[in-house]
Formats: structure tokens, C-alpha cells, sequence
């Protein structure tokens, strides 16, 4: 079944007394709370927006080179033809639409491509520019895609195309000093709701290593650094075009890799033959890296019915003609296309709760008085409607060692990953140590109670209930008094933000080792 991971904070208590918090916590976890109310793709689409209103302002006082009506003139044209070709595009491959990827990707553009100067020689030659880049943008999606998954930022793509074919290149005028203080602060709040550091990380230690190293100015290097600090767009590529999920590797080694390779070639000293290296080269070729280490497909699920297993809680079930291929407790990203989205847009990240040994899929939500758009959609799907799912990552997995000792902690619907690996073993008939410690504010709150049982019976697996209205929370003593040997488990944290933030620290607290402690994070979640 699948858990979604959205609106996990209303299914359980406050957690905080559990770990207590200094006032840097305290602010960390305020901002996160914040973030949580809107997903990934509305971040960035909004922090793109404020970038574009502050360009704005500053071409309106002269600080940028460009007027402020060729900008304006510019964003409106790459937003109209942006969102043409891919209402074409969708109609034709009969996809849903995503409106905020189209948004986004248009503002990107509109960052890194010069606006067209109305009145000059050059301004017919650059509205073609901007109309074959937002074009090319969105045909990338559809037409270089393999099982249904394109692999190329579509931004990178469009102005790596355009300089070869109509000779216009991407200036990246972003990177200045007027926008940096936006590009920093808006881009760190990005990267720390995706929690995508080390890729971001790997990539700057590398790139500014490259460019250092292959300066002919070496020998200063601060006052170099400075200078690619200031007047590149290297932060806004790390921050907005590196991270995009759908091209990016599923998990961390892997990510880490992926920063490393992009970076080495990043510098603009590096070339092959008359072929110089620009941001959108160099990220292409990181592309292909990532899609030669990641998962392929995309699936097109069919609805086939719903079931009601608990207090607002329901399991959707689907069929896919394609079987799925992944581990127990990994997550899919779902689109599912309806008019008039909310703030959460069209998609979704859901684990996928139903073991890889069973043919349906199942997707499981709760539903609360006032539910999203996409909640409302997913209530009102109908007997083969279709759902498409994609981006299969998640390392939030059982360990190879079936020998490891590990204590399961899940909060409310957190239990989805859960119900996954149990009803693996149980197929498989593989025995493991484990404790699994299941929280949540009623009794008629606790789900997939059949398969824990089996669990019990079949496997030896201990289940610990804790029903917060009768019990109070799970605390550590819980903890110690049903696992005496709980310095030995590895521990798998998963439910609401909160919730796993604090018995994180509430772990460590009992001398736990952060290696032995295992949380369950993907991009859509924060």
C-alpha cells in the first residue's frame, strides 16, 4: 500500500517533549513546519517568482543592463509559449500536465537568457531565441524520453540546442551581486526541504576545486573565489537546475557522485576541442550519468477501487500493465491530473506500502475535514481512471544483513513502509530480529493490524502498541523496557515531521550512534 506523505502532522500529537529543543531547533523546525504547507515544486516556483519581482525592481532603478520592459516582455513570451507546447504535447501523449513544471521551467529561462532589447538589430533574432528555448524546453519532456522518463534538464537542454542551431546562448545573468542575497537564502530553503545537501555540497567542493585549479589566477585564489561567488550563477545552478528531482540519482552515494562529476567539468577553462564547458553542458552530461544509475520507468496505473481500513483512512487500489520492480519501503512520485490545484499542486510522494510480492498496488491516505485538491481528486477517481507514477527512489530499505537487530518506530500513517517489508518477509517466510513500535492517537487509527499479527504468528516479529489517548506517548523507557538490548538495534524512524525529529534526538539521547538510525525523508515530504 502506499503511504502519502503529506499532512503527517495532524495524525499525532505534539512530539517535541520528547526530545526538547534549543531555540535554534526551535526556529529550524517553525520554518519547516512552514514548508511543509506547500510541496517541493511551489518552493521553488514561488522562490523563482520572487527572484523575477526582484529583477524587476532592480531593472526599474537601472541596476541590471536590460529595461524593465524587455524583461517583463521576455517572461510573458518563454511563460506563453512554454505553456502552449506542452498543452500540445500532453493532448498529443495523453499525460497530465504539469502546470507548475511548465511555470518553473519558463522562469528559469527567463533567469538565464538575456531579454531580447525592443528596437534593437537583435531583437527579432532574440524573440526566436525565446521561442525556440521555450519550445524545446517542453518537447525535451516528451520526445527524449525512454519508458516514459525524459532525462535532460529541460531548461539545460533548450539553451544547449539553441546555441547550436540558431547560434543564441544563455548569458545566466541570475548570477550577480544584486541577486545573490535572494539566490542564497531562497535556495538554501530549498535544498534544506529537499534535503539535498550533498549533492549540493559535492558539487561546490568540486567546482570551485576545478575552477581554482584551472585559473590562470590561482594564485589568488580567495580573491577568485569571491569572484565565482559573486559574478557567476553557480549557486543558482546548485540550488534550482542540479537538484531537479526527476533527474537526479535515487540515493545518496550515488547523488554525491553525480555533484562530484558535474563540478569537475564546470569550469569554463575546461574544453573539448573548440566545444567550451557552460552550466547547461555540463549539467547534460551529468543527466546521462543519472540516468544510466537510476531507475527508467514511468507507470501508468489503472483505479480499480477503494476500501475504508481505519478512522478517514482508505486504501486505493490500482493495476499497472507493467509490473513494478522495487524494494520494500520505497516511494513513487504520483501525478494525478485535475483542474484547479491548490497550493500542493498535482503530485505526490507515496511510499509504496504493498510488498514487491504482490500484484495489486494499493495506495493508502487519510483524509481530514478539509481536504486538498489532489486529496479530493484521488476521492473522486473512478473505476479505470489512470494515474501516472514515476521516480521510484527511497533508501529507507531493509538491511542486507538479515542477521542486524532493528526496532521499527512509526507514527500514525507512518506505518506504510512498514506494512511493506513486514508482508515482504512474510512471503519470503524470512525471519528477522525486530520490534516494531506502533503509535497513534486511537485504536481505530491503527491499520494493517491483519498482516502485524501474521507478522507475530509466522515470524516472531514483536509488535508494541501505543494508543496516545490510553497510553500517553511513546518515550524512551517504552523503548528500553521492551527492547533490553536496544543499543544493539538499528532503529527505522518514520511519521510525522515532528514526531521523527524528536525521537531522533531522543535515540541519541539513550547513546544510540546517528549510524544506527535510519529516517524516512523524500523530496516531497519537507
Amino acid at each position: 500500500m502506499f503511504q502519502q506523505r503529506t499532512n503527517l502532522a495532524a495524525d499525532l500529537p505534539d512530539y517535541r517533549q520528547a526530545g526538547g529543543r534549543s531555540n535554534l531547533t526551535f526556529m529550524l523546525n517553525f520554518i519547516d513546519s512552514y514548508l511543509n504547507k506547500i510541496t517541493m515544486y511551489r518552493l521553488v516556483l514561488y522562490f523563482l517568482i520572487v527572484l523575477l519581482g526582484a529583477a524587476v525592481i532592480f531593472s526599474f532603478f537601472g541596476i541590471l543592463r536590460f529595461k524593465l520592459f524587455d524583461l517583463i516582455f521576455s517572461t510573458v513570451i518563454l511563460l506563453g509559449v512554454c505553456w502552449v507546447t506542452n498543452k500540445i504535447f500532453a493532448y498529443v501523449f495523453r499525460v497530465p500536465a504539469n502546470a507548475e513544471s511548465v511555470y518553473i521551467t519558463a522562469m528559469i529561462l527567463a533567469l538565464i537568457i538575456t531579454p531580447p532589447q525592443v528596437g534593437s538589430a537583435a531583437y527579432f533574432p532574440g524573440l526566436m531565441f525565446l521561442f525556440w528555448a521555450g519550445v524545446w524546453s517542453m518537447a525535451v519532456k516528451y520526445i527524449i524520453a525512454i519508458t516514459g522518463k525524459h532525462f535532460f534538464n529541460p531548461a539545460a537542454f533548450a539553451v544547449a540546442l539553441t546555441a547550436l542551431a540558431i547560434n543564441h546562448s544563455a548569458s545566466w545573468w541570475v548570477g550577480t551581486l544584486w541577486m545573490l542575497p535572494i539566490v542564497l537564502v531562497g535556495g538554501l530553503l530549498v535544498v534544506r526541504k529537499i534535503q539535498r545537501f550533498d549533492l549540493v555540497l559535492s558539487f561546490l567542493a568540486m567546482a570551485l576545486a576545478s575552477i581554482i585549479i584551472l585559473s590562470p589566477s590561482r594564485s589568488q585564489p580567495l580573491v577568485l573565489l569571491h569572484k565565482v561567488i559573486t559574478d557567476t550563477p553557480i549557486l543558482f545552478f546548485a540550488f534550482i537546475m542540479l537538484t531537479e528531482p526527476l533527474t537526479t540519482p535515487p540515493n545518496k552515494l550515488l547523488r554525491v557522485a553525480y555533484g562530484g562529476l558535474v563540478g569537475l567539468i564546470f569550469s569554463p577553462a575546461i574544453h573539448f576541442g573548440s566545444v567550451y564547458s557552460t552550466p547547461e553542458l555540463t549539467l547534460l552530461v551529468g543527466n546521462i550519468f543519472s540516468y544510466a544509475v537510476s531507475p527508467k520507468v514511468k507507470y501508468l496505473l489503472s483505479f480499480e477501487s477503494k476500501e475504508q481500513i481505519g478512522s478517514d483512512i482508505y486504501n486505493f487500489v490500482f493495476r499497472s500493465k507493467r509490473r513494478l520492480k522495487f524494494q520494500a519501503g520505497q516511494y513513487l512520485e504520483w501525478t494525478l491530473g485535475h483542474k484547479n490545484s491548490d497550493g500542493r499542486g498535482n503530485r505526490r510522494y507515496f511510499t509504496i506500502a504493498s510488498s514487491p510480492t504482490e500484484d495489486k498496488i494499493y495506495l493508502g491516505a487519510k483524509f481530514y475535514d478539509e481536504p486538498s485538491t489532489f486529496k479530493q481528486a484521488l476521492r473522486d477517481l473512478k473505476v479505470g481512471d489512470e494515474v501516472l507514477a514515476g521516480q521510484l527512489a527511497g533508501e529507507f530499505t531493509l538491511p542486507k544483513d538479515p542477521d542486524k537487530k532493528l526496532a521499527f518506530i512509526a507514527g500514525g500513517i507512518g506505518i506504510t513502509p512498514f506494512r511493506s517489508m513486514l508482508k515482504y518477509l512474510l512471503d519470503k517466510n524470512e525471519r528477522r530480529e525486530i520490534i516494531l513500535f506502533y503509535t497513534s492517537r486511537t485504536e481505530a487509527e491503527v491499520a494493517y493490524k491483519e498482516i502485524f499479527e501474521q507478522a507475530t504468528k509466522q515470524l516472531g516479529i514483536k509488535i508494541v502498541y501505543v494508543i496516545t489517548e490510553r497510553d500517553g506517548y511513546l518515550n524512551a523507557e517504552t523503548i528500553q523496557t521492551n527492547a533490553p538490548d536496544f543499543q544493539d538495534r538499528t532503529y527505522y524512524i518514520s511519521g510525522p515531521h515532528s514526531m521523527v525529529v524528536a525521537f531522533e534526538k531522543t535515540l541519541k539521547g539513550l547513546g544510540i550512534p546517528r549510524r544506527q538510525i535510519k529516517i524516512d525523508f523524500f523530496p516531497g515530504f519537507v
